[in-house]
């Protein structure tokens, strides 16, 4: 086991939370038990701090988080996702984190879920200055500093990419886990982990809606359903991996949905959304693209380039390697859901969201597909949750030492 690391390479990471002198206290600091009260105290705290940044309230991301993360919505987490069996669980020792560039609060969730299960925490933060992350990195610090016994187990960093600051922080690691999709982790697998040390990768993925019609149109708040359509996809340019990028009509009623479903869209996108040219550019490229590559399209008139719709007529394997973002989507009016199997049967495939009955995805489910991870409701594609893409992460972050 190392007793000491490099310190010309630490030197070279800017701390955001910590110093290169805590960096290496990690290497001594204890696993702790899961949802330790320590921890959780911690947190709430932290959660405290967010809430009385005047500065969060424009992010409703911060404040998700902040809620996430209180005291009463930590037990709740320990009550449904604690391990109960005969073994004695501990955390695995020192996580190492390497956060997406494009979701900006992602890095805390993924901080938090090591930290929940007792472990010491290294995490990259995104080299992008989004001011969500100075926000919660401040809050932080200043819960830190009424818990100086949490400043080993909360370590935040910002450094190019640099091999060497990847191999050190690598070494050490009890579990690895990497965000931003399948060249990060091809990048990250060139630093090499201790034999007994584990990794977790969150690759590419795409996501799709699945909309009974019927039911979308006796729904009498269609602006919330537009803001949550908007918080799932718009909110993060459809970058996140969680963002539905086709939209699958079901129901008897279709066109009469998808006309006020898309004004009552526009009309939010137009208020609310920072739109760039090159992002329409963007967008008119790839639909030349789609259309030379793809067979039985229609792109759908619309008068501007806020959102862009791409009707197509079948279902293929290859559609979503023709997605783009910032408000483009792909349309298919769906008699039976077992048609959409083509897409869900990839890998890549994580998320449907939903507005209907989620037991309509069922069928689809039962046909045997390779993907779909999550079904969740409208709005909410984005809510971390502890069993994630697949992974039971309570498991993934602690070790059991089996008493007999």
């Amino acid at each position: 086991m190392q007793t000491s690391l490099d310190k010309e390479v630490l030197d070279r990471v800017t701390y955001l939370t910590g110093s290169a002198d805590i960096t290496e206290d990690l290497l001594s600091a204890p696993a702790m038990i899961p949802f330790d009260n320590d921890i959780i105290e911690f947190l709430n705290d932290v959660s405290r701090e967010i809430m009385n940044d005047p500065r969060g309230r424009a992010y409703s991301d911060v404040i998700t988080f902040g809620f996430w993360i209180r005291k009463s919505s930590i037990i709740k987490l320990k009550e449904k996702y604690e391990i109960k069996d005969d073994a004695f669980h501990m955390g695995k020792g020192i996580v190492f984190h390497i956060a997406p560039s494009n979701v900006p609060v992602n890095f805390a969730y993924s901080l938090v879920s090591g930290l929940l299960y007792g472990n010491a925490n290294i995490v990259r933060v995104p080299s992008k200055d989004f001011p969500q992350v100075t926000i919660l990195v401040d809050a932080f610090n200043n819960a830190l500093e009424q818990h100086p016994n949490m400043k080993s187990y909360v370590i935040c960093a910002r450094y190019n990419r640099d091999k060497e600051i990847n191999d050190l922080f690598s070494s050490i690691s009890d579990v690895r886990i990497v965000w931003g999709g399948d060249k990060t982790i091809e990048e990250l697998r060139k630093s090499p982990l201790p034999p007994r040390s584990g990794e977790i990768t969150f690759a590419d993925r795409y996501s799709i809606a699945v909309i009974d019609a019927d039911s979308y149109l006796c729904i009498e708040d269609k602006k919330r359903v537009a803001e949550d359509f908007y918080n799932d996809t718009f909110f993060s340019d459809q970058n996140a991996c969680t963002s539905p990028r086709i939209i699958v009509w079901t129901g008897k009623q279709i066109e009469a949905a998808k006309k006020e479903f898309w004004e009552a869209e526009h009309d939010l996108v137009e208020r609310k959304y920072s739109f760039q040219p090159i992002q329409g550019v963007n967008k008119l490229t790839q639909c030349f693209i789609a259309s030379t590559a793809l067979e039985s399209i229609k792109i759908i008139p619309h008068k501007d380039n806020l959102i862009v719709r791409i009707a197509v007529s079948e279902i293929s394997d290859t559609l979503m390697d023709y997605r783009d973002n910032s408000g483009f989507f792909y349309e298919f009016d769906c008699e039976d859901i077992r048609l959409i199997k083509p897409i869900c049967n990839d890998k890549r495939c994580q998320t449907i969201a939903y507005i209907g009955d989620k037991k309509t995805i069922i069928p689809l489910l039962q046909a045997g597909v390779k993907g779909i991870d999550r079904v969740v409701p409208m709005g909410k594609t984005m809510n971390f949750d502890l069993i994630w893409d697949g992974y039971n992460l309570p498991y993934q972050l602690t070790r059991s030492v089996v008493l007999e």
